[in-house]
């Protein structure tokens, strides 16, 4: 938008309390909401256009916000795009404050958008995108291939973020767009089908000096730089790429980084390139541990060797290891638990992540949960909403108490294996907490997780209760009428950005 002329402003929300992620704490969020702030920051703006990328848990706040905004902007136009929109796209376009939805990849919609909205241009298919004409009727534009070059899309500007995001504590970023699986929990399921016709290469790596400039960059305007984070959905697709980039990231950049991985991306080569350019963590997804579960349900095929193999390489080498794993899998056998257990013992990882499972709009697993009665046609609907979405303790789906309570007993081992010593780790089992007091057990889990990620130094911890803190501080000193602080300080005042013509429409967009 900057390149096409565009003015860009961000109307920010902290979501205290409320993240939708980790803190969810509803009688504290209630004197954190924010909601007024972002409406008066919109109404300050006068924007023309409102942009919203939207996941399921932020879907009917942002509703909320357009409906809201276009009664104190009357010109405003809204504009939907991300995962949950390109799942459910004619369930969005028909909401009354929704003007036009982004399905799939949006740099070459977006502008198209904005040429049509300056213009007036209700005629014109847009790729990529849904909206009304005059008459109320859906145009309704070609999905076109993915974006094959990455190396072509400007660096990720995160200037507009840098009065609420403390960019310093976590620099975030992606080298790559895609993933070569399609699990059937994961929105890659669905997104990776989107193109109509030839659809390209799904995986696509932006070339190592593109995303070194992008560091280098970042490093000269943020003089505090502590850690990078990569987003990738698979950090170590190529080893040839990592061969290339990490020597340079070493050399130039030299600062701690985490990323993602799969079983089958990850050895002792792969591990040592890492460890050896400063990666410090590294997360990994296992979700089940039986195999024949895994192939015929979740469309993931590597064996449990490739998983404790790829364990083995990590802590050989001393990288921290962060593993998923998934609870109440529809028609996954008990027993999966109990194989998980055993690994988990033999390499056991720096931290456990524990998620019960959802079931996100437009991925396969929902077919599976109709069919094997755990949920109904009224929670899909619900799901498609982005009602009652909650991505770690979401077990209103399982119906038996007792399999509640035996998945509880995991939960509380899986958290807490990583610090107990290692006589203890080897002889737990399953009936050593099983009857444990819940309240107890949960304590035991927090403990757990704050050990693991203060004491080891997990930088996503850091960053989080750095933002909490500074957020916190930040509504304080409105409430009082003092002057707010300012998340992150900025060294390098210029920015190949900055260099673009007077401005054409005024932008809001919104976040969460």
């Amino acid at each position: 938008s900057k390149r096409d002329g565009h003015e860009v402003s961000l109307a920010f929300s902290a979501g205290l309390f409320h993240d939708r992620f980790n803190l969810e704490i509803p009688w504290l969020a209630k004197y954190f909401d924010d909601t007024e702030k972002v409406l008066q920051k919109i109404e300050q703006i006068q924007p023309d256009v409102i942009a919203f990328s939207v996941i399921t848990s932020t879907y009917q706040w942002s509703l909320d916000i357009a409906r809201q905004a276009k009664k104190r902007v009357p010109h405003l136009k809204t504009v939907f795009g991300g995962v949950h929109i390109s799942a459910v796209p004619d369930r969005v376009m028909n909401r009354p404050e929704v003007d036009y939805v982004v399905v799939g990849e949006g740099e070459i919609a977006f502008p198209e958008i904005l040429k049509a909205i300056q213009f007036e241009d209700l005629i014109t298919p847009i790729p990529n995108t849904r909206y009304r004409d005059i008459y109320g009727n859906i145009i309704r534009g070609p999905q076109i291939s993915f974006n094959q070059e990455l190396d072509t899309l400007p660096a990720y500007d995160k200037t507009i973020w840098e009065v609420y995001i403390r960019i310093e504590d976590k620099y975030m970023t992606m080298a790559s767009r895609g993933c070569p699986y399609r699990c059937t929990f994961c929105f890659n399921n669905f997104f990776a089908e989107l193109p109509e016709g030839k659809k390209g290469k799904y995986v696509r790596l932006r070339s190592a000096e593109h995303m070194m400039n992008e560091l280098r960059a970042a490093k000269k305007r943020y003089p505090n730089l502590r850690a990078v984070d990569f987003q990738d959905d698979i950090f170590t697709t190529s080893k040839t790429w990592l061969k290339e980039f990490l020597p340079l990231y070493k050399e130039e950049i030299g600062l701690p980084f985490q990323c993602l991985t799969h079983p089958q991306y990850m050895n002792d080569e792969i591990a040592y390139l890492l460890k050896d350019a400063g990666c410090s963590w590294v997360q990994m997804g296992v979700q089940t541990m039986d195999e024949e579960y895994k192939k015929k349900n979740l469309r993931r095929y590597e064996r449990s060797d490739n998983v404790v193999e790829a364990a083995r390489a990590m802590n050989l080498v001393g990288l921290r290891s962060k593993f998923d794993h998934m609870l109440g899998l529809p028609g996954e056998p008990l027993e999966a638990q109990a194989k998980a257990l055993e690994l988990y013992k033999l390499e056991t990882p720096d931290r456990i992540q524990v998620f019960w499972t959802s079931f996100l709009p437009g991925t396969e697993i929902i077919k599976e949960g109709l069919e094997q009665g755990i949920i109904d046609e009224a929670i899909v609907d619900r799901l498609n909403d982005g009602i009652d979405f909650y991505f770690f303790r979401n077990i209103d789906n399982i119906k038996n108490p007792a399999l509640i309570k035996q998945y509880f007993a995991y939960e509380v081992i899986f958290r807490t294996l990583p610090i107990l010593p290692s006589f203890i780790r080897k002889k737990i089992e399953i009936r050593h907490v099983i009857g444990m007091p819940k309240f107890f057990a949960r304590a035991i889990m927090y403990t757990a997780d704050l050990l693991t990620g203060f004491w080891w130094g997990n930088m996503d911890f850091y960053a989080y209760f750095r933002y909490y803190v500074f957020h916190v501080r930040r509504f304080i000193a409105v409430k009082l009428g003092m002057s707010a602080p300012i998340a992150t300080r900025v060294k390098d005042k210029t920015h190949p950005l900055y260099l673009i013509p007077l401005p054409k429409l005024k932008l809001a967009e919104q976040s969460l």
